[in-house]
């Protein structure tokens, strides 16, 4: 089984509400990367997306040599879980999973129940898109490489997106990426001096999250439902729909390479689930109601925040 989520850290939430990198230094030992078991929901939604849609998922831009980042990547996963991750002179393997990859070539685990699906679905993949595809079943995360010296992503291998889309970012700049976030100033003004702190030898983290009606851990605009929020619904029939999405991230530098792994953990659970402590749910309050006009109807609460207030303040007495 893979361990329990690293719970969220509520103190991420705060008001008044700032779109900012919020940066902290990473705690010695702590983990970056979640093994996935069978059962886990993530690798459910994400073999869905690499079986229908890897094009979208699977992005480096031309020219972009994606090698040490990956054997980076692939070190640091069995040095910390071994149990979900090896690596050794016949290739890279993933217990979990019930699949190996050597050099090009996959073949199901001796002694290990193979998972269906997995085997046909990597094997479809182009051949260096393989260990990559392995890796994002293998785990929770997500991934994407930044360049240090240009502020740029040239790779991506993205399953479960955030309402944005990752072929629109693929080679783009830090400023580029973020351009159409609502309230950037301070995410574009700190965009090349975040790129090069990461891409040092220290670690670090950030916690993002949003409230959504959208109820899939994969995101991409093309794949979430257009519908609005319903209008005359109350505010408790609200909450039903609603859900609490975060996000924690985190960077793995690349020795000598100006590059940082950024991996990405997306989380969701039911509002009432995730916000069942009433400090909890009055951080949120605050928060969303402390949020611009601009802010709002960037991430679809426009409509739906007097609603959301009402019922986060009833939970939150």
């Amino acid at each position: 089984m893979c361990p329990a989520p690293a719970a969220f850290d509520f103190a991420a939430v705060t008001a008044p509400f700032r779109m900012q990198p919020g940066l902290r230094r990473l705690a010695a030992g702590a983990p970056q990367l979640t093994p996935l078991d069978a059962g886990a929901r993530a690798l459910g939604e994400k073999l869905a997306v690499l079986q229908s849609h890897s094009s979208q998922a699977l992005l480096a831009a031309p020219g972009f040599d994606a090698g040490p980042a990956l054997r980076e990547l692939s070190a640091h996963a069995a040095a910390a879980h071994p149990e979900a991750w090896r690596q050794d002179a016949q290739g890279w393997h993933a217990p979990h999973l019930g699949w190996s990859l050597h050099g090009d070539d996959l073949a199901p685990r001796a002694h290990a129940a193979a998972l269906p699906g997995i085997g046909p679905c990597l094997a479809a993949l182009p051949p260096e898109w393989r260990l990559p595809g392995l890796l994002s079943l293998a785990f929770a995360e997500d991934f994407a490489v930044i360049d240090g010296d240009s502020a740029r992503i040239p790779w991506l291998a993205v399953c479960l997106p955030s309402n944005w889309a990752p072929e629109d970012k693929v080679g783009r700049h830090f400023a580029e990426v973020h351009a159409p976030v609502a309230d950037n100033a301070l995410l574009l003004a700190s965009g090349e001096h975040l790129a090069r702190l990461v891409t040092q030898p220290e670690r670090w983290e950030r916690f993002v999250w949003t409230l959504t009606r959208h109820p899939r851990l994969d995101a991409h605009p093309a794949r979430v439902d257009p519908a609005p929020w319903p209008p005359q619904a109350s505010a408790d029939e609200i909450a039903t729909r609603a859900h609490f999405r975060t996000e924690h991230q985190t960077f793995i530098p690349v020795p000598g390479m100006h590059q940082a792994i950024f991996t990405i953990r997306v989380d969701l659970a039911p509002l009432a689930v995730a916000l069942a402590d009433p400090a909890q749910a009055r951080r949120v309050h605050d928060a969303l109601r402390s949020m611009s006009p601009a802010v709002l109807a960037y991430r679809g609460l426009a409509d739906v925040r007097d609603r959301l207030l009402d019922w986060l303040a009833r939970h939150a007495s």
